[in-house]
C-alpha cells in the first residue's frame, strides 16, 4: 500500500520547490531571527520561558501550516487533473497514494519544527523545562492537521494551476491577522481570535504561556479549543464541497 519509492520522489520534490523551501523553512526562521533572537526583549520572561521561545514556537506552527496546506492542496489538485486514473492502473491504490502525500506533509512540518528548534535553541529560546520543548512540538504537528484538511479543501474546490498557491497565500493571510507574527491588542485582538490560526497558534504557546498574552489579559482554554474545532469542522465542510463539485465535473 505505502510506497516507499513513490514516499522518496515526493520528499525530493519538496526539497527542491523554491516557494515551499522559502515560505515553510526560509520565511520561519527569518522572521524568528527577526523578532525572537535579533530582538532586544527576545531574552525577556515569558511564562514559563522566554520571548524568543514564545516567537519560536509560533513561526513553527506557521511553517506547519503551510507546509500541511500546500502538499496537501497540490494532492488534491493532482487528482482533479487526472493522476487518480493513473494511479488507478498501477498496483498502488489511491489510499496508498493519499497515505505518501500525508507522510510527505507530515514529514516537512517534522524537518520544519527541527530546523527552526535547532535555529531556536542555538540563539538564546528558552523553556524552563525540556517537556515544554516536547509538548509544543506535539501541539504544532498535530494541530497543524487541520490546515491539512484546509489544502485538501481548496485543492478539491478551486482551479487547480492556483489551489496550493492560493491556499499557502490564505494561510499567510490568516497568520497576519491571527496574533500570529505581532502581538495584537483592542479591536484587532477581538478579531483575530475568529481566525483559524489564532486558536492554533495559542495552544502551541500554551506549555510556556499557559494563557497569557503578550497584550495583556489570557485565554481561554475552551474558547482557544472551540476555535480549533470549529475551524476543523468548516475545513472538512469545505472537502465535502470539493468532492461533490468534482463529481459533477465528471
Amino acid at each position: 500500500m505505502f510506497s516507499g519509492t513513490f514516499y522518496a520522489v515526493e520528499m525530493k520534490r519538496q526539497l527542491r520547490n523554491p516557494f515551499a523551501l522559502v515560505f515553510t523553512l526560509g520565511m520561519p526562521i527569518a522572521m524568528y531571527l527577526l523578532f525572537g533572537a535579533g530582538a532586544e526583549y527576545g531574552s525577556a520572561p515569558m511564562g514559563k520561558g522566554n520571548v524568543a521561545f514564545y516567537v519560536m514556537v509560533s513561526m513553527a506552527a506557521f511553517g506547519t501550516a503551510v507546509a500541511m496546506t500546500s502538499v496537501c492542496s497540490f494532492a488534491a489538485s493532482e487528482v482533479r487533473q487526472g493522476w487518480g486514473r493513473q494511479i488507478a492502473v498501477t498496483p498502488m491504490p489511491m489510499l496508498g497514494y493519499a497515505a505518501v502525500k500525508l507522510a510527505t506533509a507530515l514529514t516537512f512540518s517534522i524537518i520544519v519544527v527541527v530546523v527552526v528548534g535547532i535555529v531556536g535553541w542555538s540563539t538564546g529560546a528558552r523553556a524552563d523545562d525540556a517537556w515544554r520543548w516536547a509538548l509544543a512540538a506535539l501541539i504544532i504537528l498535530t494541530g497543524g492537521v487541520i490546515f491539512g484538511v484546509f489544502g485538501l479543501g481548496v485543492g478539491l474546490t478551486f482551479n487547480a494551476d492556483s489551489a496550493s498557491s492560493l491556499a499557502s497565500i490564505a494561510v499567510t493571510f490568516f497568520a497576519f491577522f491571527g496574533n500570529v507574527f505581532m502581538p495584537l491588542e483592542g479591536t484587532m485582538l477581538s478579531i483575530a481570535q475568529f481566525t483559524p490560526m489564532y486558536g492554533y497558534v495559542s495552544l502551541v504557546r500554551w506549555p510556556i504561556t499557559e494563557g497569557t498574552l503578550l497584550a495583556g489579559g489570557s485565554d481561554n482554554i475552551w474558547l482557544v479549543l472551540g476555535n480549533i474545532a470549529i475551524w476543523a469542522i468548516l475545513f472538512a465542510a469545505l472537502c465535502l464541497l470539493g468532492i461533490q463539485r468534482s463529481r459533477r465535473r465528471r
